[in-house]
């Protein structure tokens, strides 16, 4: 065989050798992980978002891996009872916690068997939505100036609901609070789904509102957007100004769901299950199903979330601190 006959063979050999070594890191992860099921923790009760998002992924990774992924619904405490299971589990990788923005934020409002930031090890940033401002259309207000304006004219505030004290809904009131330095009335419900349904029957003024609860309203005209609190504005209300374009700017609220495993998790097993996620995230009927619902795909890689995490529990802290909040 001629020498250049060789070297193509050589080359067409490596590279079907590096080939077939990128498929096997697909499908399977340092040292033989996962060798069993793979226990996903939800800190919340079936059928909320959280859930939802960890049972497409177990639905996506567990098949490629060979193992299942086993969604458990360990809800209460606002998220702690299962957080804390992640954060006393052995860091092999076999038990992870699906949590939203409320695992950094919990520390202001609980007492804490657990540090958000130092009793875990972040992999990555799944998603995130930007949150509404809903106001029930009997308020006299089509922009968040003439907003402001009201809740300066009515004696305390207006009363604004939210899906729970220390929610990303109540949160998001707290800040645009701070920022416009006006009074505003938490109106706490059980949930965003309590909330809205207090909103559109004219129990309170306003709230800020997850895009699931909030556009079908909006496109019904039973609710009235005046802002979003996104960095840019929703696709689905293109015509409706950032909180920050309409005068606050920096202003940005809203919530984020992240994937964790317990502290110490070795880097190794960290980075094949990041790499799985963000494959999952990325097929074209994940992101489409989490798109119509008003999320935006994040899929970030573990050296980027763990410093976002300790940024948002920095900054949330100074918020409630600035308010006055005490934990419970």
């Amino acid at each position: 065989m001629r020498r250049d006959g060789r070297l193509m063979m050589r080359s067409a050999l490596g590279w079907l050798v590096g080939l077939m070594a990128l498929l096997a890191a697909a499908g399977a992860s340092a040292d033989g992980y996962p060798g069993r099921p793979v226990r996903l923790i939800v800190p919340y009760p079936p059928g909320g978002p959280t859930d939802t998002i960890a049972r497409l992924l177990a639905d996506k990774i567990g098949p490629v891996w060979g193992q299942p992924i086993v969604v458990e619904n360990r809800g209460g405490a606002g998220g702690n009872i299962g957080a804390a299971i992640v954060s006393r589990s052995p860091p092999d990788g076999y038990v992870l916690l699906v949590h939203t923005s409320s695992h950094v934020t919990n520390a202001s409002f609980y007492e804490m068997t657990y540090d958000p930031v130092r009793d875990f090890t972040p992999i990555s940033e799944l998603a995130s939505y930007m949150l509404v401002l809903d106001v029930h259309p009997a308020i006299q207000a089509r922009t968040l100036k003439e907003f402001v304006e009201l809740a300066r004219r009515t004696p305390g505030g207006l009363q604004v609901a939210n899906a729970g004290t220390g929610s990303p809904t109540h949160l998001a009131a707290v800040f645009f609070r701070q920022a416009a330095r006006i009074e505003l009335i938490d109106v706490p419900y059980t949930g965003a789904a309590p909330a809205t349904t207090a909103l559109l029957g004219g129990e309170v003024a306003a709230m800020f509102n997850n895009p699931i609860n909030s556009l079908p309203h909006v496109a019904a005209g039973t609710l009235r957007a005046l802002a979003v609190t996104g960095t840019g504005r929703l696709a689905q209300l293109p015509d409706v100004p950032t909180v920050a374009e309409q005068g606050y700017p920096g202003f940005e609220a809203g919530t984020w769901y992240g994937l964790f495993g317990p502290p110490n998790l070795p880097r190794d097993i960290v980075v094949a299950v990041q790499d799985a996620v963000i494959r999952a995230l990325r097929l074209p009927d994940v992101a489409a199903k989490l798109a119509a619902q008003g999320w935006d795909i994040v899929a970030s890689p573990a050296d980027q979330f763990a410093p976002f995490v300790a940024a948002e529990a920095e900054k949330w802290a100074g918020i409630v601190r600035a308010a006055g909040i005490k934990p419970n």
